[in-house]
């Protein structure tokens, strides 16, 4: 995370831009004292960056999480990772699923199998594995849950412009 750099996204080498608002900087923030406060450890980051025009963030990185946590079951929309410890695949998918919302999930894994099982399990509109972004505009956008509704983007996407109608007749006659 060290490497990542925060900026505006017109400038080269930008891993990290804004926020949408003050308000979201101020939420990222909140979550980020909750866990502390909830015994989470914060390794990097954890602090806006007033330096740059806008409303912006440093990558966080934050260990030791627990079910307490706000950024457990809550969707955060900035750049915080919150990390759970777990022994097995069943705990895991409990605790990833033991949530109103349901947008996307990442797994960090080198057992190919485990992250088929996984992502299947997981109630959530995306997964990613190994990776660290998990939309592209040729795949569907979405999330379950409270989450959202639908698809943008990808073949289910332009369905969403589309309306759909079915008409019976008797030609018999």
């Amino acid at each position: 995370m060290q490497g990542l750099k925060v900026g505006l996204g017109t400038e080269d080498g930008t891993n990290v831009g804004p926020l949408t608002h003050e308000r979201a900087v101020e939420k990222a923030m909140m979550h980020v004292e909750d866990a502390k406060k909830h015994g989470a450890k914060v390794l990097f980051g954890g602090f806006p960056v007033k330096e740059l025009p806008g409303h912006f963030m440093n990558p966080t990185l934050i260990t030791e999480m627990n079910t307490k946590m706000m950024t457990t079951c809550e969707e955060v929309f900035a750049p915080v990772l919150g990390m759970h410890r777990f022994e097995t695949e069943e705990e895991v998918i409990r605790l990833a699923n033991d949530c109103n919302v349901g947008l996307g999930s990442y797994i960090m894994t080198e057992n190919i199998s485990r992250s088929w099982r996984v992502a299947e399990a997981f109630e959530v509109g995306m997964v990613g594995v190994n990776v660290g972004v998990i939309s592209a505009c040729e795949s569907p956008f979405g999330g379950v849950k409270e989450s959202g509704y639908g698809r943008e983007g990808g073949t289910q996407g332009l369905g969403e412009y589309m309306t759909v109608k079915s008409i019976l007749m008797d030609v018999s006659r």
